[in-house]
């Protein structure tokens, strides 16, 4: 649904109510409930933003991005024809829209009111690291009638000192820090006040690395380091557990056969496990059913961005390249939705130490990662794999770095776009564009404004265009410059 269209609808609703408050009790269903608990709204959007992040955003788009994996032609993200994500845009609006109605409905304190507003902090990040400037000062202010709503500069969205998103995260941790409140409907962390502290001050790592280009001060980065209240553990990951039945099963293992197929091993994760000789490469992928059938398993991955005439040209035997493993496709709760993990904050505060950022010791950081990692999906780290050449942090600052940031490439597969984010920012690790892409040998930076910003709010669109230098895939953010 439309930003726009989420406003007219909530304000109809509102003027509606007020119509009948004077009716008589006689004119009420005592069997029809007259209000939504803000439990359930707060469930509806934990679920609704998390699968889609997982799903369509990671595993289906990032997935490409990131050269998880590779496909023959029917997602043509592969190639680099991005489009502008509308639905996702819409989506994060919406739910937006209805974590800031919550404060409307009874039973909300502030327990509630800082849980949403970290939630909803999360929700700008997607907007501005997806698209670049995007309406937020005025972006959910429906009770003042602006349904033409300003965009904001990234970097007043993220560093404002008043409402920026690392304020709003501080100030949102702080509040559930001192509230006695308490909330139900937390699906991602059991109503434990303790974890939502710890995942805003995660993902205050999390941003402060991204806008690191940007910044001259990390004092606040060591501090959130140094404070212990990070995510502790894979205890503390942001996921949800995919279930059983239906409907709350990982799509994949309903989607058609040729979701499944299309989605095959990349050449590049390829040739990144197997120079690490990582068992991690059985937990994502399967060997090849051609190398099966002749009793000789073997991965194989595709060549991004190719098309189906460049695969046949090329004599690519589809049935001769792996695809995801069984833990994706043959069970419906093999895998969580996913926000953030444990291993991610540990990466950052690997490099931010390798950087010289923040004080500590990287190896400890970047060894506490990978083995959170393998844990999370059950794989065992090989007694010798700390001391490989590949993987061992005993080089260079440059060169410890790429092994720190492709690691924690690796790590991202299937949240969201967070591996694109950091590739884009990094440069690590380098990604090539595929032979037959369509953007000129340019890897993508951006999705397009959808094409109904362009009607509704056309003059705030056309000088956010001007400010970021074009609505095109390849105009950069403020904090990859």
């Amino acid at each position: 649904m439309k930003p726009i269209q989420v406003y007219l609808l909530l304000i109809m609703s509102l003027l509606a109510l007020s119509c009948t408050e004077d009716f008589e009790d006689i004119n009420d269903n005592p069997n029809a409930p007259q209000e939504v608990s803000p439990e359930f709204l707060l469930t509806n959007v934990i679920f609704e933003q998390i699968n889609e992040h997982t799903y369509n955003q990671g595993l289906r788009l990032n997935n490409y991005l990131a050269q998880f994996n590779a496909d023959v032609e029917f997602e043509r993200i592969d190639r680099y024809e991005l489009g502008s994500n509308s639905g996702y845009w819409d989506m994060i609006y919406g739910l937006l829209t209805d974590l800031e109605s919550m404060k409307e409905l009874p039973g909300y304190n502030e327990a509630y009111d800082g849980v949403a507003e970290i939630y909803k902090v999360y929700l700008f990040s997607q907007l501005t690291d997806m698209w670049g400037d995007v309406p937020y000062t005025e972006a959910i202010q429906f009770d003042e009638l602006n349904f033409t709503p300003v965009y904001d500069t990234q970097e007043e969205i993220y560093t404002n000192s008043d409402d920026g998103l690392l304020a709003r995260l501080e100030a949102a941790a702080f509040q559930l820090e001192n509230t006695s409140e308490s909330i139900s409907g937390d699906i991602m962390f059991d109503n434990d006040l303790n974890q939502w502290i710890r995942f805003a001050n995660s993902l205050q790592v999390r941003f402060r690395l991204r806008i690191s280009n940007r910044l001259t001060d990390f004092t606040k980065l060591q501090e959130l380091a140094d404070g212990g209240q990070l995510m502790q553990s894979n205890a503390d990951n942001a996921v949800v557990p995919y279930l059983s039945a239906a409907p709350n099963q990982f799509p994949l293992f309903n989607a058609s056969e040729g979701i499944y197929q299309g989605l095959k091993m990349s050449e590049t994760v390829e040739n990144q496990l197997k120079e690490w000789d990582d068992p991690r490469l059985g937990v994502f992928f399967k060997p090849t059913p051609k190398s099966v059938l002749v009793g000789a398993p073997e991965f194989k991955g595709l060549q991004n961005g190719l098309s189906t005439q460049s695969i046949s040209e090329n004599g690519v035997d589809l049935n001769d390249l792996s695809i995801l493993s069984d833990r994706f496709r043959a069970m419906p709760n093999g895998v969580d939705a996913q926000i953030m993990l444990y291993s991610e904050v540990q990466f950052a505060l690997a490099e931010a130490t390798e950087r010289g950022f923040i004080s500590g010791n990287a190896n400890t950081y970047y060894q506490n990662a990978i083995e959170a990692h393998f844990d999370y999906y059950g794989a065992t780290v090989p007694d010798d794999y700390f001391m490989r050449e590949a993987v061992a942090l005993n080089g260079s600052t440059e060169d410890n770095l790429e092994k720190i940031l492709t690691q924690k490439w690796l790590s991202l597969f299937m949240i969201g776009h967070e591996a694109w984010f950091n590739v884009r920012r990094t440069g690590i690790p380098e990604l090539t564009p595929g032979p037959d892409n369509f953007n000129n040998d340019r890897y993508p930076v951006r999705y397009l404004y959808p094409e109904s910003e362009q009607a509704v709010n056309k003059e705030n669109y056309e000088t956010a265009v001007e400010r970021i230098g074009g609505d095109n895939i390849n105009s950069t953010n403020w904090w990859e410059n």
